[in-house]
């Protein structure tokens, strides 16, 4: 039975990761979110190979205490981590870096010190503890959200300025799983940094702010992807990565692909 553990499965595609997985009674399948029980959506799911825990990835002790109840159930091991869990800027932070002024240099940093504690060291808080769960499992996979616009070449060519702190952040992931990837691929566990396409996730209506930074983003992707069609469903998004983490080798490992499972981004 292949177990699965998502950080960050309250709503959008962590939650989907969820449904799609345990939809085969095979697999066992740990939703793990900052209050399970305050996402109504993910509070509802009643399947037998579903278990709910609680744990925050700025919190190294809670997400130890959650991989000791994945061991109680799975009996001491973990096939697949899959780190969905992130920090996006908001507000005057999805800006361009020149547009802080001279009175604003601590609200820039502190967005800089926020999506790096989450986005880089809560990542590696979250696989550090699962690391004793995973080199006993089947499939020894550790998967990791990252994001096109992360990509240097990505962000040149289609002239993207905007949410700096976020983008810093996911490409200094990308470093870090490529890090974990060498150090134990002798123990046989695969990393990849997956980007999921632009996917539609927000549950409340976009703020004046949040459709500013939309538009700008369509016109800056589409320099690059004149034809694309714009924003993906949880649903897709999950479907096509799905075929690229089944497909994920060894010698693939510490690799920054996209759900199409290449460098093509939308």
């Amino acid at each position: 039975m292949p177990s699965y553990a998502i950080i960050g499965a309250s709503r959008g595609i962590g939650l989907e990761f969820l449904k799609q997985l345990s939809a085969d009674p095979k697999n066992t399948v740990f939703g793990i979110a900052r209050n399970p029980a305050g996402s109504p959506k993910l509070a509802s799911i009643n399947a037998a190979n579903v278990h709910l825990l609680k744990a925050d990835l700025t919190d190294r002790k809670s997400l130890d205490s959650a991989a000791a109840e994945v061991s109680k159930v799975t009996g001491g091991s973990l096939d697949v981590l899959i780190n969905n869990a992130a920090l996006l800027s908001s507000g005057k932070e999805q800006q361009s870096l020149g547009a802080f002024g001279p009175d604003e240099q601590e609200l820039l940093a502190e967005g800089f010190r926020e999506a790096f504690n989450v986005n880089v060291i809560g990542v590696v808080n979250s696989i550090n503890a699962f690391l004793p769960l995973l080199k006993k499992g089947s499939l020894k996979k550790v998967i990791t959200l990252s994001t096109g616009i992360a990509d240097l070449d990505f962000t040149l060519k289609s002239e993207f300025a905007l949410s700096p702190a976020y983008c810093a952040s996911k490409a200094a992931l990308n470093m870090v799983i490529a890090k974990y990837a060498v150090e134990y691929k002798s123990d046989g566990i695969a990393f990849l940094a997956i980007s999921p396409g632009v996917v539609i996730t927000s549950e409340a209506p976009p703020t004046p702010e949040d459709l500013e930074v939309f538009k700008k983003l369509m016109v800056s992707f589409r320099k690059d992807y004149p034809d694309w069609k714009g924003p993906i469903t949880p649903e897709e998004s999950i479907t096509a990565m799905r075929k690229v983490i089944d497909g994920f080798t060894i010698e693939e490992s510490g690799q920054f692909l996209s759900h199409w499972g290449n460098k093509r981004w939308l």
